[in-house]
């Protein structure tokens, strides 16, 4: 594999992102590699992108995807702002999901992203493919003073059918299983007595798995807000504090 290093001002700090075959010069042009952690972030970018057109040695493809999925498999680094904490659920296609959230008191940020997965930087288009194993998720940060953990995972629990393995209604994929992600063992247990109170209440087993919250990658920005801008049919919906209208899945 060819490698490209281009200068760039110590204060720099670049990553090639996933490109296209039509993107391949302009993208080339700023793969700028200022320190190892970038080096080793684009080599990756680099060598699936070779793998995929057939330039890549079997040999260098594994060891890409083996050092992909080694990211992909870190703990969510993130760091929630000053008084505040994150939490992760995924509960099928996060566009209604994370509507229900922005309507919580409390919650002071929401955004969507996919998580839980083997591939360094997904896609939209990569998660769907079922090949990543990736999760649609709604990462919520929350004022603990004014929100509690617990009222979240109501708020999970009411939104999505946990006793459907990969699917919730007509969306049918691993992306879109039950998923409760925990940032801490409290977070872990709470959620587990709380599965535990659901099963009493349903006729069906529940299937949510519940996992330690691993690297988040932020979905595309149109996928960000996407009810409360509009959806598919350009009506905004609420994102009121409280607010109890119906959520439209698709807009």
């Amino acid at each position: 594999m060819v490698a490209l290093h281009l200068a760039a001002p110590p204060s720099a700090s670049f990553i090639c992102r996933p490109f296209s075959a039509s993107r391949l010069l302009p993208c080339a042009s700023r793969v700028l590699l200022p320190s190892p952690i970038h080096r080793r972030s684009t080599t990756i970018v680099a060598m699936n992108w070779l793998g995929r057109i057939g330039l890549g040695s079997p040999r260098a493809s594994a060891a890409s995807a083996e050092a992909s999925s080694a990211i992909a498999q870190g703990a969510d680094d993130d760091i929630p702002g000053p008084g505040k904490q994150f939490a992760q659920f995924g509960a099928g296609c996060f566009w209604g999901v994370e509507l229900a959230f922005q309507r919580v008191s409390g919650v002071t940020a929401t955004e969507v992203g996919y998580t839980q997965g083997t591939t360094h930087n997904p896609t939209y288009n990569d998660i769907c493919s079922g090949m990543t194993n990736h999760s649609e998720v709604v990462r919520v940060q929350y004022d603990p003073k004014e929100c509690t953990y617990d009222t979240l995972l109501d708020v999970f629990w009411a939104r999505h059918d946990p006793t459907t393995l990969n699917r919730q209604g007509n969306d049918v994929g691993t992306q879109y299983r039950s998923g409760i992600y925990y940032y801490t063992p409290g977070q872990e247990k709470a959620a587990r007595e709380s599965m535990e109170r659901q099963q009493k209440i349903l006729n069906r087993n529940i299937v949510t798995e519940i996992l330690p919250a691993k690297k988040f990658y932020r979905a595309e920005e149109y996928h960000q807000q996407y009810l409360a801008k509009g959806g598919r049919f350009g009506f905004k919906q609420s994102v009121e504090k409280g607010c109890n209208d119906p959520i439209r899945c698709y807009g």
